[in-house]
């Protein structure tokens, strides 16, 4: 049974270092730069984690800006076999209501201005060509284990959805939510796009924990702004925060042997 180390990629409202037994901080360097903050390592419930705050602490790391190759590799550095995004994003469904957590199973990449992928023909990056496959970004058995977290527990969830991932930092204007809504979306956010493509291609286990903030702008009588943002983030964050705890002791009993060979697997045959 191979060993289980999870990574936590903190989302807005998920910053809180002080979950950990044996709490240490390591300042990191990859071949792709530094990551957005230093790594805040412990154990949860006896269970190897590190915790990376996406934004930094500060939150001063606009969604653009965020050294996405960076943040994923120092976790797979760090030995990290899966990982747990928290990730805000805003409701594109009547029937997503403000609160409610998603475990998105698709994506949708409007981001323009992020690198895609570790395999970019520079003198420190992977060598070759990665054309990996997408067709399911994420971690169905991981994604299980939190749905039956979040249902042990009394939240209100919905088993998946589309993410739509935006360049931000500003919210999408009207014409624009409603032709996210026209593609079928669930949800649409910031930072989903790349993180979840480099996750793959660095054979890792990766589930969103996508919590639901605002209602875009295609609601008619919902304003999306910061403060309403906010204010909806701070239940969300202490429930995201209670299903993480929850589900790591679940995540570390599984045997992931034959799923991290064939994460494995994957990278190699899609290197050229």
């Amino acid at each position: 049974m191979l060993h289980v180390k999870i990574g936590i990629i903190g989302g807005t409202g998920f910053n809180d270092p002080h979950i950990f037994e044996e709490r240490t901080e390591k300042s990191v360097n990859t071949a792709y730069g530094e990551p957005s903050d230093v790594l805040v390592c412990g154990k949860i419930s006896g269970v190897e984690v590190v915790l990376l705050p996406r934004h930094s602490k500060s939150h001063d790391v606009n969604p653009s800006h965020i050294n996405y190759r960076a943040n994923i590799m120092a976790l797979k550095n760090e030995g990290c076999t899966h990982i747990i995004a928290t990730t805000a994003v805003g409701s594109l469904k009547e029937k997503i209501k403000l609160g409610d957590f998603v475990f998105v199973d698709q994506v949708f990449d409007r981001t323009i201005k992020r690198e895609t992928t570790f395999y970019d023909g520079k003198p420190n990056s992977l060598k070759g060509v990665c054309h990996i496959p997408m067709h399911e970004p994420f971690c169905t058995q991981t994604r299980k284990i939190l749905m039956d977290s979040a249902q042990e527990l009394g939240l209100v969830f919905h088993s998946d959805g589309t993410a739509v991932t935006i360049e931000g930092p500003r919210f999408s204007t009207k014409p624009e939510s409603k032709f996210y809504q026209s593609l079928g979306a669930s949800v649409v956010g910031m930072t989903l796009c790349p993180e979840v493509f480099l996750a793959k291609e660095a054979a890792i286990s990766y589930a969103s924990v996508a919590m639901v903030t605002d209602y875009d702008t295609w609601k008619e009588d919902a304003e999306v702004n910061v403060p309403t943002v906010m204010e909806t983030m701070k239940e969300n964050a202490a429930n995201a925060k209670t299903l993480i705890l929850h589900a790591i002791p679940k995540l570390a009993a599984k045997d992931w042997t034959s799923t991290l060979k064939s994460n494995q697997e994957t990278v190699k045959s899609a290197v050229m």
